[in-house]
């Protein structure tokens, strides 16, 4: 089993990364629609696009959800060490 190194924001994953999601700093109105979109405590995340700025693009559970880079700076994960 993999195990997580330090904490970091959504939007520092590159491409391709997975990472367990541990919490948000968001408003509360951004913070209920990504908990209704199945970002909950250790869920795993797969950065399926993301191009340095503008929204990225993740995979939750086996959907897609585009966030805006503001969403993405207030959602903290950490990254799964290999």
């Amino acid at each position: 089993m993999a195990s997580l190194s330090a904490t970091l924001t959504l939007a520092e994953l590159k491409t391709g990364e997975h990472a367990a999601f541990v919490r948000m700093a968001a408003e509360k109105g951004v913070a209920s629609r990504l908990t209704s979109l199945g970002f909950t405590p250790g869920v795993d995340i797969q950065m399926t696009q993301n191009y340095g700025r503008g929204p990225i693009v993740v995979t939750v559970r086996g959907a897609r959800v585009a966030m805006g880079r503001s969403e993405a700076l207030s959602t903290f994960v950490q990254r799964a060490a290999a």
